[in-house]
């Protein structure tokens, strides 16, 4: 069954820490449904939502090993809980 999540990424703004995060991601099955990017201040973080069968525990676990990615965390799945209710 296919999942969607979305991860935000605080890394350090470079040009090629969002060419890593998009191979990591394709490189583990995962398709990016949708993108955003922000800078703050000396920092830059990403909100990246992803749509695969995988777990997204192998995905998170490999974003946060980048070199220039700080932290990686998942959104809370509240979309996915609400329709699973209904």
């Amino acid at each position: 069954m296919m999942s969607e999540h979305t991860i935000y990424i605080d890394m350090n703004p470079s040009a090629e820490v969002m060419e890593r995060v998009l191979r990591v991601t394709r490189h583990r099955g995962f398709a990016v449904a949708q993108m955003q990017m922000q800078c703050l201040g000396g920092n830059s973080e990403m909100a990246v939502t992803v749509v695969s069968e995988r777990p997204i525990e192998q995905l998170t676990r490999q974003l946060d090993k980048l070199y220039d990615v700080n932290h990686c965390r998942l959104a809370p799945a509240v979309a996915a809980s609400a329709a699973a209710m209904a």
